[in-house]
């Protein structure tokens, strides 16, 4: 929300104090400034008779004028309902709750350039159109019933885009890929030329190509994903600065549309671009996903080699507590392939040191990591 309405007299002076506080912490900058006429622009054309003030707040700064104009609208069609339930109601008695998820969406993500918007629920499809009907009208008609058997993510390929985003790699058109890794620091994002050789004989070309393609793609997963915080890019190394220039500029130009503001640093020493962007809520990464319970987040696991090793320490500190004459050894799928490797080496090493025969078993329904010694 670009702003937050005042209804008393003080309610001007609030918004223009407000609006000068802001403009003076700036030190003057003439975007922030000429965003502030705009605003002003768009409160003169939209309160019509409506009483009281508006408090402009930042996050208006990179809002367009249809974005400010929208919010003045809905907050003012707020208002008044708010004016009449309390001037109907008889105390005590609820006058305003904040509004749920999908009159959230509503309210900060839809504007007429969206076509359609799809309902697969009858009741919320009622609530959604008595929602509209009030605060803006002219979408009404957008509003469709879904009524098809097919879940409606699967039919317009909702599904498949959030199973994408949850992958650390992301095939591009031309052949190349990125790879995107969060951490609890910053996110790093690697540019890959892959299966793309280019049309050209120079390289410089080809890498260039590669790099420009990438930032669509890099910019739609940052906002797909919610990555926030500090966000580094490694695009691949260009010997010539025009070249960066160019790419710095085309991912400058790309980040205009997204809504969460952000700032693009130049290319660095070592060939990496630094992006801040801000962080408004969990990455969807950490939304839906939890840590893995077998490599504890960190992406990788022992080798087989490493627990057959393991195998062979564990067993020599328990050599004085086994009894029976055969052990039981129970492991991963994997680490038995190791231990029955070249004619059994690992095996015959065992039952050597512990002077016990010992019985594999296969279960797969252990971590890879993880066994059971038994004797």
């Amino acid at each position: 929300m670009g702003f937050r309405f005042v209804d008393d007299a003080a309610g001007d002076c609030v918004a223009h104090m407000m609006l000068g506080e802001v403009f003076v912490e700036a030190g003057g900058d003439e975007l922030l400034h000429a965003q502030f006429e705009l605003a002003l622009f768009c409160v003169d054309r939209e309160k019509g008779t409506a009483t009281g003030g508006f408090i402009v707040r930042t996050a208006a700064e990179t809002a367009s004028e249809d974005d400010l104009r929208a919010d003045i609208r809905f907050l003012i069609n707020l208002w008044a309902e708010i004016k009449q339930r309390s001037d109907n109601a008889k105390a005590p008695a609820l006058i305003y709750h904040d509004l749920n998820l999908i009159e959230r969406i509503l309210r900060d993500q839809v504007s007429d350039s969206f076509s359609t918007i799809w309902v697969d629920s009858e009741s919320e499809y009622e609530r959604i159109v008595r929602f509209l009907n009030r605060f803006q009208p002219s979408l009404v008609r957008r509003v469709k019933l879904y009524t098809k058997e097919t879940p409606l993510f699967e039919q317009f390929g909702i599904q498949e885009e959030i199973s994408k985003a949850l992958k650390s790699k992301v095939w591009l058109k031309s052949g190349g890929s990125i790879v995107i890794n969060q951490t609890e620091a910053l996110v790093a994002i690697d540019i890959n030329t892959g299966k793309y050789v280019g049309k050209t004989a120079r390289l410089e070309d080809t890498i260039l190509k590669t790099n420009l393609d990438a930032i669509p793609e890099i910019v739609r997963q940052v906002r797909l994903r919610d990555l926030g915080g500090i966000i580094v890019i490694d695009f691949i190394d260009m010997d010539e600065r025009r070249n960066r220039q160019k790419v710095t500029q085309a991912l400058e130009d790309a980040l205009k549309a997204d809504r969460a503001p952000s700032k693009v640093l130049q290319f660095n020493d070592f060939g990496l671009v630094a992006i801040t962007r801000k962080r408004v809520k969990q990455s969807l990464e950490r939304t839906l996903s939890v840590p893995c319970p077998v490599c504890t987040g960190t992406g990788m696991v022992k080798s087989p080699v490493t627990v057959a090793n393991e195998i062979w320490v564990e067993m020599r500190k328990m050599l004085s507590h086994l009894e029976r004459n055969d052990v039981l050894l129970r492991v991963h799928p994997e680490v038995v392939k190791v231990l029955k490797a070249n004619n059994a080496k690992w095996l015959n090493e065992l039952e050597e040191m512990s002077e016990k025969t010992i019985i594999v078993k296969s279960d797969p329904t252990l971590p890879p990591e993880q066994f059971d010694i038994q004797g």
